[in-house]
């Protein structure tokens, strides 16, 4: 702590302990303890207690004084607990009796004070910054914490009883315990403490985990969660400790069938049995392995489909406990479609499930969310043909737009048609398929199911979206394009050509981006050119940029810049690719120039830098785009957005690397050829730097080094720095020569100001005319592109740049002192109005 921070810490003490004052931003407290828990992480908790002798007397002041605000003794607890993560530092605060007063929960509670959430959490964040050493166990121990702790864990506040469970789990997983039956040592007192603090947790969770009656599930619940943490990440001797305990509780609890408890109970299982012997030779761990087969079969299906579902998202699986899971997972999708999945047969109890709306949708859904998953497993634990896993989705598909189901399920099916809940999840779970082995013989039945539904009326816009998002996935595996039929063709271009009309501003997106998204698919024997037309596809692109809504318009500008750019890299003809481009690029700058909304602007400059990136080789293509650049950049630099400005910047970064391709990152002169070799490089840069200067690209750079926008005025300093450098080996020449002109308002304003700046403090200080800017460069307002670059100091500015934005007010010095100033307004109620004190963001 450097001295200054060390002079003031009394005075913020003495604020915060007084009860009269009151902080305006309670986030100064978090700052504060930031700033403490960086002080102490290195061990010098201690040494700040004998240098700072005012923090002992904080903490004492403070236990005492009931009438602070708790945000207040919240904080002193935390800092208590930091305070004595070192033994030294606890035993200088045991020694000035203060650890006992503040960690008293029976001291707050008789005050009145314990109610307060804020407070609580305090105590158990104090407590666990504390517990580091076996001096602090032993206090906790003694103290008779662990009780208060347990209760915590299950309280009413979300937050309380949250940082109280990982408090409990880092204390057992903390504590220390006897490996064996080993002779007793220096550490028996230490051992004591451990097996104390396990014996007390493990009772409690033997106690707490069955409720006795409904209001106790939430208790249960609580208690599940710090079980599954603790037997996840415990080893021997805790893990065969707790397990002993809670065995029986556990067999209890999966007989009492709660649902509201699968889940948990299923993760404590799981947690139990993926730390078990593959042998399960123990007891414990056997009755681990018939714990989780009960769980697999003798619930009731919703909480079956739960279960099963649990195992599948925990490992590491065997494939006795697998395949009976994946039956449960698959057994509604039989059900539903009658398509045989793994052996699934009919199950009375399940069936009468399924009949309920609620649960059949709940179930089919589950079923489909975890289809992809099974088919994914190795042939040698699940054999699941992953084509007849796609087939039953294909069917739920129909069965929800109302084709017929199989006869023995109509009581079933009738509960999924229309419902867009379960067409997304087949639509997710076809889409996933797709990547699975032994699928490329569904590829036809999948495109005429999705057609189906993009040109199902009764479609909602989310299930278009998903439908679209699968035909593009299936699209992009599918290699045989003699599955593209005729008809199917002309079933799309039907079903797209409606919907890219469609009233509603999502479809029309989803559409949109579906046929850019299939219009920059690589070719190479993908079925995503014989699907539709890419001349097609481009005029139904071009009219989107007309569409009413700037969603619709930033995705049909994207689509545009695929589209060309893969016509580029196919070598289609310069003239075709000029001509489609001429019809659009009026119609993007006057986007960039008119769109109110700033992701549609953004777009059309990404479009120019895709055409750019593009265009290297095509003398025609970069005709017609050397004409477009100069208007790209001067409004791209002008937007509001600072998004599109730094999209801009982008651009002009293409634009000089391509101007000195070869010549960057030269940071001083190297050897140059003599005479004609060398003149003959400087005028081909100082013609490069004048058609740069001539595009627009100088003022873009040097307008972005003063704006306001720090990520714009970094990359504009950054690409400065690089011009610079390219330069600097050929200044002296024709280079020094090239000029740049300078507006007289804007950024050109801004401008001569630093170069004014520059030359005064050159000439030591001495202002021009009337106490005036010198002017910096000629009448007309020009100067060398060289001269300037060297005078902006874009060194100092680049390093500052580069440091966070609130580096300035960023110090623990500023935040002691706004604690102060806001404590003295607080404290004086004279204080005139407008004159208060604001923190500043730290």
């Amino acid at each position: 702590m450097d001295s200054e921070c060390a002079s003031l810490l009394p005075q913020v003490c003495e604020v915060l302990a007084d009860s009269r004052r009151s902080l305006p931003d309670d986030t100064s407290l978090e700052k504060l303890l930031d700033w403490f828990t960086g002080l102490t992480k290195s061990g010098a908790g201690a040494c700040l207690l004998e240098t700072c002798s005012c923090l002992p007397a904080f903490i004492s002041s403070v236990g005492n004084n009931t009438a602070l605000d708790p945000a207040i003794i919240s904080f002193t607890l935390k800092l208590t607990g930091l305070l004595a993560a070192s033994e030294d530092g606890f035993k200088l605060l045991q020694e000035c009796s203060v650890l006992d007063l503040v960690f008293s929960h029976r001291h707050w509670q008789e005050k009145g004070l314990w109610e307060d959430p804020c407070l609580r959490i305090g105590w158990i964040q104090g407590l666990k910054s504390l517990l580091q050493h076996p001096a602090a166990f032993q206090f906790f121990v003694k103290s008779d914490f662990i009780e208060p702790l347990l209760h915590l864990q299950t309280d009413t506040s979300l937050f309380v009883a949250s940082a109280a469970n990982q408090t409990l789990v880092h204390i057992l997983l903390s504590s220390p315990l006897p490996s064996s039956e080993e002779e007793q040592d220096d550490k028996t007192a230490q051992m004591s403490t451990g097996t104390d603090v396990v014996v007390a947790v493990s009772e409690f969770l033997a106690a707490s985990l069955v409720p006795r009656d409904r209001s106790q599930l939430r208790r249960s619940l609580q208690t599940l969660r710090l079980l599954a943490g603790l037997l996840s990440q415990a080893g021997d001797p805790l893990r065969d400790t707790l397990l002993r305990t809670v065995l029986d509780p556990l067999e209890e609890l999966a007989k009492a069938d709660y649902s509201q408890l699968t889940l948990p109970l299923m993760e404590s299982i799981m947690a139990a049995h993926r730390t078990s012997s593959c042998s399960v030779a123990d007891v414990p761990d056997r009755r681990v392995s018939r714990l989780l087969s009960s769980m697999l079969s003798s619930r009731k299906p919703s909480d079956l489909l739960q279960a099963a579902a649990a195992f599948l998202h925990r490992g590491p699986r065997d494939s006795v406990h697998t395949v009976q899971a994946v039956r449960i997972l698959l057994q509604p999708l039989y059900i539903l479609t009658g398509h045989p999945l793994l052996g699934a047969t009919d199950d009375l109890a399940m069936v009468e499930h399924l009949k309920s709306k609620p649960a059949c949708i709940s179930m089919i859904c589950v079923s489909l969310t975890h289809a992809p998953q099974i088919t994914d497993m190795p042939c040698d634990m699940v054999s699941c043909p992953p084509d007849s896993v796609v087939s039953a989705v294909l069917s739920v598909l129909k069965i929800c737009s109302g084709f017929s189901p199989p006869a023995d399920s109509r009581r079933v099916s009738r509960n999924v048609i229309g419902s867009s809940k379960v067409q997304k999840c087949a639509l997710e779970a076809l889409t996933a398929l797709s990547a699975s082995p032994g699928v490329k013989q569904k590829v036809s039945d999948v495109f005429g199911v999705l057609i189906d539904y993009l040109d199902n009326p009764d479609s909602d816009p989310t299930v278009l979206h998903k439908s679209y998002q699968a035909l593009g996935k299936w699209a992009s595996v599918c290699t045989d394009r003699s599955l593209i039929t005729d008809q199917l063709r002309e079933d799309l271009t039907a079903a797209v050509g409606k919907r890219v009309c469609d009233m509603r501003w999502e479809v029309r997106d989803s559409t949109v981006e579906f046929l850019g998204h299939l219009a920059t698919e690589p070719g190479g024997g993908s079925a995503s050119e014989a699907l539709l037309s890419r001349g097609w596809i481009t005029s139904l692109l071009t009219v989107a940029l007309q569409d009413a809504e700037s969603y619709v318009r930033a995705s049909a500008v994207a689509g545009l810049a695929g589209t060309l750019t893969q016509r580029c890299q196919q070598g289609a003809a310069g003239e075709e690719i000029n001509i489609l481009k001429s019809e659009i690029v009026s119609r993007l700058l006057q986007i960039l120039s008119e769109d109110t909304e700033g992701f549609s602007r953004r777009a059309v400059v990404r479009y120019f830098i895709s055409w750019f990136s593009s265009s290297a080789s095509r003398s025609s293509s970069a005709s017609l785009l050397s004409q477009s650049v100069p208007g790209v950049l001067l409004r791209g630099s002008a937007d509001l957005d600072w998004e599109v400005k730094v999209y801009t910047l982008e651009l002009a970064e293409l634009l000089l690397d391509r101007a000195f391709s070869g010549r960057q990152n030269r940071t001083k002169p190297r050897n140059h050829p003599r005479g004609a070799a060398l003149g003959q490089e400087e005028a081909e840069v100082a013609a490069a730097l004048s058609r740069l200067v001539e595009l627009g690209v100088v003022s873009v750079l040097l307008g972005g080094l003063v704006d306001c926008d720090r990520p714009v005025a970094l990359k504009a300093c950054q690409l400065l720095v690089t011009l610079r450098e390219t330069l600097c080996p050929l200044s002296g020449g024709l280079v020094d020569a090239v000029p740049c002109e300078l507006p007289e308002r804007g950024w050109g304003e801004e401008i001569s100001r630093i170069l004014g700046a520059e030359k005064r403090d050159a000439a030591g200080g001495k202002p021009g005319v009337d106490g005036d800017p010198e002017d910096p460069g000629d009448a007309d307002g020009t100067v060398s592109v060289c001269e300037l670059l060297a005078s902006l100091g874009l060194d100092q500015k680049l390093d500052v740049l580069s440091q966070s934005s609130d580096h300035v007010h960023n110090s623990a010095l500023s935040l002691l002192q706004d604690i102060l100033a806001a404590g003295v307004t607080h404290t004086h109620p004279e204080t005139q109005p407008g004159q208060e004190v604001i923190v500043d963001c730290y």
